[in-house]
């Protein structure tokens, strides 16, 4: 087989066709800046995957203020949501390698807080923007995919971006009938955020949409993933099946409790899994699930750190269980060390040519 561009490795995995070798991709300018790796393994050896969208959300009656809170030399964010139910406040410290940041302090920290949450999600409008895809892909080229998300699902949105995961078991079951509809209304956005992208996929060339849901099962349990994510994804997938598009969750957790309903679900696949030593679900388990289920691998953070040869046999590994099904990709799409990785990607590339 001749030679693909690393944009057509990543779509054949998707897509279910063959391919040459196995793709090796990065969050776009994830460890370090495309070009600064690409004259380190070669431009040939690594794609990019990008954070891309057809849609965008508007809030005419309600605005976002943020002002600096500088904290023993960190940088810090006092985020002030305007509602015209009241306000919001979060407080957040940002780290100075990456620019990651940490919630210090959730815009919800009692039940009361519910109804200004809402009235900025029922202030919500949902706007069509298919340019920022299209964008997207013609920047990148050859060399890679834009990755349209939708919004996480209602669960996931709301003890990752609104409340602390502790303070949401407890409003749970003090006041189930607040959370569940601030739920509700999250739903409601994400159904017409669907139909955007089911029109977009209509006429626009997108291969597969993305949850970006950042799954961990002791976070979420069995029964809230069956109640609350898998059906919004069954409804993205049923949408946009009629035009071939994929759909995929940023699973980059633990994953084992969740691997039977993610299997009956219509999930096609799962970006960022992160396998052992870091977390607990192997590619070759997934893989074994479903006969059609796809996997992008994210490579175990950790081992970025080991020695190369650790780094080669890890890599081998991976490749071992899951390399000649023509459904694995790997990548980096959490951080790694600034150090690292010109060595750890060097001996990931090498034995993705070694095992082709």
């Amino acid at each position: 087989m001749a030679n693909m561009s690393m944009r057509d490795r990543m779509l054949a995995v998707i897509e279910g066709r063959k391919h040459d070798r196995v793709p090796f991709v990065q969050y776009d300018g994830l460890a370090a800046p495309n070009a600064e790796v690409w004259s380190v393994i070669g431009r040939e050896n690594m794609g990019v995957l990008r954070w891309s969208g057809v849609h965008t959300i508007e809030t005419p009656n309600c605005r976002f203020e943020s002002e600096d809170i500088p904290d023993n030399g960190s940088r810090g964010s006092l985020i002030t949501l305007i509602t015209p139910a009241g306000v919001l406040t979060e407080k957040r410290f940002y780290e100075p390698v990456y620019g990651s940041s940490a919630v210090h302090e959730h815009y919800v920290k009692e039940p009361e807080d519910y109804e200004v949450l809402l009235a900025y999600l029922r202030d919500v409008v949902v706007r069509e923007d298919v340019e920022r895809f299209l964008r997207d892909q013609e920047e990148l080229g050859e060399n890679g995919l834009p990755m349209p998300a939708v919004m996480r699902t209602p669960w996931q949105q709301l003890w990752v971006q609104w409340v602390s995961l502790m303070d949401l078991s407890l409003h749970f079951v003090d006041r189930p009938d607040l959370v569940e509809e601030v739920i509700s209304e999250l739903t409601r956005i994400d159904l017409e955020i669907f139909e955007v992208v089911r029109k977009a996929a209509s006429v626009a060339p997108l291969r597969f949409v993305d949850f970006p849901d950042n799954i961990t099962a002791p976070a979420i349990g069995p029964e809230k993933f069956r109640r609350y994510c898998v059906p919004l994804y069954n409804r993205l997938a049923e949408m946009v099946e009629p035009f071939g598009v994929k759909v995929f969750v940023h699973i980059d957790g633990d994953l084992k409790p969740l691997l039977d309903d993610l299997r009956d679900s219509a999930v096609n696949g799962i970006d960022s899994l992160s396998p052992p030593p870091d977390n607990d679900t192997t590619p070759a388990e997934v893989l074994a699930s479903r006969p059609d289920l796809r996997v992008f691998v994210n490579y175990p953070s950790s081992v970025h750190i080991a020695e190369p040869s650790v780094i080669y046999d890890k890599t081998m590994e991976i490749l071992e269980q899951a390399g000649r099904s023509g459904r694995l990709q790997i990548q980096v799409s959490e951080n790694v060390p600034r150090f690292a990785w010109r060595q750890s990607y060097s001996q990931i590339v090498k034995a993705i040519a070694d095992f082709r």
